[in-house]
């Protein structure tokens, strides 16, 4: 099985953080979100990784390289003509099921179903209470995928397409992307869940599966949310010996080489490696790699590798001395 993982975008709600890191590698609790992916498709048989790049694409295809132990193959996206566009680059390299994971959350399921379930594909989904906001599956009685409604004002689903997918029929699939690309575009854009809906259509069955567990990191709220979530329930929080001047609320995640004198730092915070907090309090934040805060008030913020805070902040995202007011 090979695994289709698009990471193309320029990851705009995370800006200015993702002008210089790309969005999958942003450290959520001390490590990258493309990192949680794939220890969860690590038990998985992965014949290789398509990649499919775009910003910052040099970045994207060094880290792959260096740190898994999987083929991988590297696609640019040059036009950002939407998700069924970015799959369908992956055309000429599928001759077998293939598994899609779009990296903008991390979750948890037993992505092994993919060896069980007798279905054309299966589509991950979790149950919430804001439907509105998401695309929401609709299914039959049985459970299998009848269409997708993109933010429903009625209750129609409170089931929430989280972007994991994976295709038994992958001749199918490329049939309803072609059949995609051959309509008018959305807003310059061509959607892979239009795709899935075609092969219904036309006979398929996609099997509706729950995740127990969904946590965006695509923008700066729900991405301190995870982070919290990943403190406190995930095992990444850790504290290595700090002095009589610094005072620890947990849980949080401190790098041994950080560097903290006079300081509150917590909770729910993570200070990545080589950061420096003096004469400061940090809270529910994400200090990257080689920051520094130094006499201020940090709460609700992501600082990004090298960020320098001198003043007080509050839901902000910092990368080296720019700033930028998250909405």
């Amino acid at each position: 099985m090979k695994l289709i993982v698009p990471l193309a975008g320029k990851g705009s709600r995370l800006r200015p953080v993702t002008n210089e890191v790309p969005k999958p590698l942003v450290s959520v609790a001390g490590k990258p979100v493309l990192d949680y992916v794939m220890d969860i498709v690590a038990d998985l048989d992965i014949e290789e990784l398509v990649v499919i790049t775009g910003h910052l694409k040099e970045d994207v295809e060094a880290y792959i390289t260096s740190n898994f132990d999987v083929p991988a193959r590297f696609i640019e996206q040059k036009v950002q003509d939407g998700t069924a566009g970015a799959i369908d680059l992956a055309r000429p390299y599928v001759d077998g099921p293939v598994l899609i994971i779009f990296v903008d959350t991390i979750f948890d399921a037993d992505l092994s179903v993919v060896d069980t379930v007798d279905a054309d594909g299966i589509i991950w989904a979790k149950e919430v209470e804001d439907y509105q906001r998401f695309g929401v599956i609709v299914t039959d009685e049985d459970g299998y995928m009848e269409r997708i409604v993109e933010k429903p004002s009625e209750p129609v689903s409170k089931l929430a397409n989280i972007g994991v997918y994976y295709i038994r029929d992958y001749g199918a699939l490329f049939d309803g992307i072609k059949w995609t690309l051959q309509q008018p575009a959305n807003q310059g854009e061509y959607f892979l869940t239009d795709a899935f809906q075609h092969m219904i259509d036309n006979g398929r069955k996609i099997k509706t599966a729950e995740v127990t567990g969904w946590y965006d990191c695509g923008k700066l709220g729900t991405t301190l949310e995870t982070n919290a979530h990943l403190l406190e329930n995930g095992g990444r929080a850790s504290v290595p010996e700090v002095g009589d001047s610094v005072t620890i609320v947990g849980p949080v995640r401190i790098a041994d080489d950080a560097r903290l004198e006079n300081c509150t730092v917590g909770p729910h915070v993570t200070v990545d490696s080589g950061a420096t907090i003096i004469d400061g309090t940090v809270v529910n934040s994400i200090v990257g790699k080689g920051a520094i805060i130094r006499g201020a008030s940090v709460e609700n913020s992501l600082l990004g590798e090298g960020a320098e805070v001198t003043d007080d902040a509050s839901g902000m995202i910092f990368t080296r001395t720019e700033s930028l007011l998250a909405p």
